[in-house]
């Protein structure tokens, strides 16, 4: 499998390349940059990475290139997906697929038609955290009655994870609430069946609202409180508690623990404690099998669907 990676330079193009070297038979063959064709350069040489470019047209045009993984700027992320699935090339695109329903409407129609691998990196799906609270429902030993969560980041500036300035925003709605409307969705088999939103003020120079409160109910019952806030002050990321039927649990990332702060052992559950590398192992599998994998720009365009739903309501109270 040979693969290019798009965005390589980013903080997420970093954890798929460190990813791809955990995973047998995927092989790096380009990598491409936003503008910066030295910082792109430097970053091949050090990962012994034969080909470098800003232009991502260059790099689908090579018979050396399989497939894509897309980590670059949100609003791109629809555009270039179609980019490389009209290339003839099987693609995962960072989460969101797209910035608003008709772009995503647009990549589900072409992967459709393409019949190509296309894949979202909801990275929630493939953490073994969320995993073991997944496998638990399946099996018929956990029902989820309540899902709350917490997104939070000190991010008053265009910075990425790594804390570096980046040229575009990012966005509570269609970024970082992605991850969990995804999740909730995913975890309860339904489409919320009702949804509330309330945001805070407009960033005068980013043109975003800082803080979101969104709430979602499913048709079973079972609710999700989602709080986001790009003005924490404190330890940033998501945290998730699950109010389940039989017990609650706390999930940070690749780690769980029960509602009483206890570590819950999560061996065996996936081949690795990487939740990035899991996502890509499962892209990579589904090229190979040829088949549609977890996380298919199909099975996630509900989420897109109910954002959009959050987004009009959101304009409506303006």
């Amino acid at each position: 499998m040979r693969v290019c990676v798009a965005g390589a330079a980013g903080a997420f193009g970093i954890k798929h390349l460190d990813a791809i070297a955990c995973i047998e038979g995927v092989t790096v063959t380009s990598v491409v940059g936003s503008r910066n064709l030295d910082k792109i350069k430097t970053l091949a040489q050090e990962r012994n990475i034969a080909h470098y470019t800003t232009d991502l047209a260059e790099s689908l045009a090579r018979d050396d290139v399989d497939a894509v993984i897309l980590a670059t700027p949100t609003q791109m992320h629809a555009a270039q997906a179609i980019q490389c699935l009209e290339a003839g090339k099987h693609v995962q695109v960072e989460i969101p697929m797209a910035d608003n329903i008709a772009d995503a409407k647009k990549l589900v129609d072409v992967a459709n038609r393409t019949k190509l691998v296309a894949m979202v990196g909801h990275t929630r799906r493939f953490n073994p955290s969320h995993q073991w609270i997944h496998n638990k429902i399946k099996a018929g030993e956990l029902t989820v009655q309540q899902m709350d969560v917490q997104t939070y980041f000190f991010r008053r500036t265009n910075t990425n994870a790594k804390g570096e300035a980046r040229s575009w925003t990012d966005h509570l709605l269609w970024h970082h609430a992605c991850h969990t409307v995804d999740l909730f969705q995913y975890q309860t088999g339904q489409e919320a069946s009702q949804v509330t939103a309330l945001q805070g003020n407009i960033h005068p120079d980013l043109g975003i609202a800082m803080d979101m409160s969104i709430g979602m109910k499913v048709p079973s019952g079972a609710l999700c409180t989602l709080s986001l806030s790009f003005n924490n002050d404190g330890p940033f990321g998501t945290f998730f508690r699950y109010i389940c039927d039989q017990g609650t649990y706390l999930a940070r990332y690749d780690e769980l623990y029960d509602g009483k702060d206890n570590p819950i052992d999560l061996t065996g559950v996936a081949v690795s404690f990487n939740g990035i590398e899991l996502q890509d192992r499962e892209f990579f599998n589904a090229i190979r099998e040829g088949k549609e994998p977890n996380s298919s720009v199909q099975q996630c365009f509900t989420a897109m669907n109910t954002l959009n739903r959050i987004e009009q309501q959101l304009n409506a109270s303006k």
